[in-house]
């Protein structure tokens, strides 16, 4: 599906839906509002799949995999070849987030949209070897960001018509906290030191060459911050934009889609700012330990599920909502009314 055509897809949620599920929530026979945004989730997916009865049986987590070229310039402790290893950890379900998702009953999607070479990953998805070294040109033509959005819708649809209920947002990609710290600091318009961290692991003196050149690379090639694709293109990553495609396709396809942390909420604020009704569709898992993280979500204008101090990425605090909406939903399902039970309602003060 190309890009102008899934924006067209992406309508309100179904207000009935919600309002029907509330009145569900109100009749059971506990304090009113009393499990708060577990609550709330559950009114929330109901207006997203357009129906009270709601199913999270088939989740997902789709883990976009890209390298950056920016890497040739010192801005991480481990080298590129690390992307496709750790990618390839996926197919055998050995990684953290893996083992997570089968802890939550969840399925695991690695998708190769640019890693620096090839892999045991399909490759119908990759846009190319890698982005461009950002601070000498331009990450990526603004052709390759769309294309690379577009791998991202159509993944969502696909899992759509393969029967899945939800999706978590993962990435793997040496390199991507300085491009994410690099779109973050163009969209929240803050200097760059305000939401750059140290990744996976960099000294001080590898931070302060990380945040010289983002600034650097912000200052040749000046993105438009009221242009997200325009952004993206010059210092963004081929993973996040395959994000964006996510939140972009799930709203059109009428699927949530949950925040993971820092480099997937940057993806969520670009496409945020490329179709406002996303939003509706989106979910937060929890506030990344990143620098950038409640700024993130201040900006997307949404609170976390969660606040555990992580900033692994891969989806791990994506997938970490998983077991608490099942919960949610397990109440919701299963438990009696006040009329069922033959006692006075709680009424709304």
């Amino acid at each position: 599906m190309k890009y102008d055509e899934a924006l067209k897809l992406v309508q309100p949620p179904d207000e009935k839906a919600m309002q029907q599920c509330a009145k569900r929530w109100d009749s059971i026979a506990k304090p009113l509002h009393s499990l708060g945004k577990l609550e709330a989730g559950i009114i929330q997916l109901a207006g997203i799949g357009g129906s009270s009865q709601v199913r999270l049986d088939r989740k997902a987590l789709v883990i976009m995999c890209a390298d950056n070229g920016v890497v040739s310039e010192g801005v991480t402790q481990s080298t590129s070849e690390i992307t496709a290893i750790v990618s390839e950890n996926f197919l055998d379900r050995k990684s953290c987030a893996c083992i997570m998702a089968a802890q939550a009953g969840a399925e695991v999607f690695p998708v190769d949209i640019g890693i620096g070479r090839d892999t045991r990953l399909p490759k119908d998805k990759k846009i190319a070897y890698g982005t461009k070294n950002m601070l000498q040109e331009p990450a990526m033509t603004r052709e390759q960001a769309v294309r690379a959005i577009e791998a991202g819708i159509n993944t969502a649809f696909e899992l759509k018509e393969k029967g899945y209920h939800i999706l978590a947002t993962g990435e793997m990609g040496i390199g991507n906290t300085t491009t994410s710290s690099a779109v973050a600091a163009v969209l929240l318009d803050l200097p760059v030191e305000a939401v750059t961290g140290k990744g996976a692991g960099l000294s001080e003196d590898g931070l302060k060459r990380k945040i010289d050149v983002i600034r650097r690379s912000i200052e040749k090639h000046k993105p438009d911050k009221n242009d997200p694709i325009d952004v993206l293109s010059k210092v963004g990553g081929f993973d996040i934009a395959g994000i964006v495609g996510l939140f972009l396709g799930g709203a059109a396809a009428k699927l949530p889609v949950v925040i993971d942390g820092f480099i997937s909420g940057v993806a969520a604020l670009l496409a945020l700012r490329i179709e406002p009704k996303v939003k509706a569709y989106m979910m937060p898992s929890h506030q990344s330990k990143e620098n950038a993280g409640k700024l993130l979500l201040d900006a997307l204008g949404l609170e976390p599920y969660l606040t555990c101090d992580m900033c692994l990425g891969e989806g791990t605090g994506a997938i970490a909502l998983f077991p608490l909406l099942d919960m949610g939903l397990a109440v919701y399902s299963q438990m009696s009314t006040f009329e069922q039970i033959e006692i006075e309602a709680y009424q709304p003060l």
